[in-house]
């Protein structure tokens, strides 16, 4: 099996590459920046330093919101023919945090309650109403970043009249107190690996590792690891870190990250988090490959005679199921001469469906 990890070049994607290499026969670095993707009415081709990508059995596509728009358009290229463990559409909801709250407000996902405001006519009457302290924090951002603390109706004026200058909607979220502490879980496919408490450092309230925070380990329980790996479903990704706190009513989502460095979990909980990525990518890799296209479209022609003279041919196959699609095996594309320059009907009823031509 041949792979890839398209990303900015971390130490945690060198990790994840290393690990993978047990598993997989080639993996290749791709570097996100290097990459585009070239759209045209007929299809589109993803480029690398100028030349097309090459065609992976598993491709793992991660990197910082900056890169949202690109990795969304790489993943809905190779989606169908390549199994990627985070889905095009989480690229968007993921690197968003007013998306990501409103998919997990309607999964009903527990979390704090958070405010949109694009206007300061409309924060100021959110501002009479709320209990504080409360956070700000941008719709996009990373490690931190883009969160704001404010612990009166004074202090959080103040900083609405300087976020206001920037021209951009904002969240605002109740401030939950848990002493600088914050939960971050690792969650590969419906499991959770590795769990890691993180406590901030003194005067700080981000308990991330990238703001000074440190990390030890942690074990949740059933009921937060459900919460952690539903989340995680909610956006599309296999792959994803999920932030937690504990707050008096049970552990609520505050954010999640499709592209968690791996050194602070590794070293708080001593688990080989880039190993068991590797190994669950290589699982499922084996069950996209071993089902669907490859075995209907290419041993199909093998193991039955088709009489391509015929009016009407009957195909045993098994169905390939990508997300919300089905892809049909080539050779009954060819069979019935379809392409995607006319139109169809289908006709769907329980267990049967027909696709004809207009």
């Amino acid at each position: 099996m041949k792979a890839a990890v398209i990303s900015l070049g971390s130490e945690s994607s060198r990790w994840t590459i290393e690990a993978m290499k047990k598993y997989f026969d080639s993996v290749d670095n791709v570097d996100l920046k290097n990459i585009e993707v070239n759209l045209s009415s007929g299809k589109s081709d993803v480029l690398y330093n100028g030349k097309p990508l090459k065609s992976y059995d598993c491709i793992y596509a991660k990197g910082s919101f900056r890169y949202a728009q690109t990795l969304r358009a790489v993943t809905g290229v190779y989606y169908p023919s390549t199994y990627m463990p985070i889905k095009a559409g989480a690229f968007t909801v993921g690197h968003d945090k007013l998306l990501t709250h409103l998919f997990l407000q309607q999964a009903k996902i527990p979390m704090p309650t958070t405010y949109l405001t694009s206007s300061p006519t409309a924060a100021k009457k959110i501002l009479q109403k709320v209990n504080y302290p409360i956070i700000f924090k941008f719709p996009s951002g990373t490690g931190g970043k883009g969160v704001m603390y404010a612990e009166s109706f004074a202090a959080a004026s103040s900083l609405m009249d300087a976020l206001e200058s920037l021209r951009q909607p904002f969240l605002i979220q109740e401030y939950i107190e848990t002493g600088g502490e914050d939960i971050r879980v690792i969650v590969v496919g419906d499991k959770v690996v590795a769990a890691m408490k993180r406590k901030a450092v003194v005067g700080e309230k981000r308990a991330n590792i990238h703001s000074g925070g440190e990390g030890e380990a942690f074990l949740p329980d059933t009921h937060m690891k459900k919460i952690a790996v539903d989340a995680a479903k909610v956006i599309g990704a296999d792959i994803c870190a999920v932030d937690m706190l504990e707050s008096v009513k049970g552990p609520v989502v505050v954010e999640l990250n499709l592209s968690p460095g791996l050194q602070g979990v590794t070293l708080a909980t001593g688990i080989n988090v880039a190993d068991k990525m590797a190994k669950f990518l290589s699982e499922k890799t084996k069950h996209f490959t071993d089902k669907g296209t490859k075995k209907g479209a290419g041993d199909i022609i093998k193991e039955i005679a088709i009489d391509k003279g015929a009016k009407e041919q009957q195909i045993l196959s098994n169905l390939d199921f990508r997300g919300e699609r089905v892809l049909l095996p080539k050779i009954v594309t060819d069979i019935a001469n379809l392409n995607d320059k006319e139109e169809f009907v289908i006709k769907v009823k329980k267990g049967k469906v027909e696709i004809g031509k207009i």
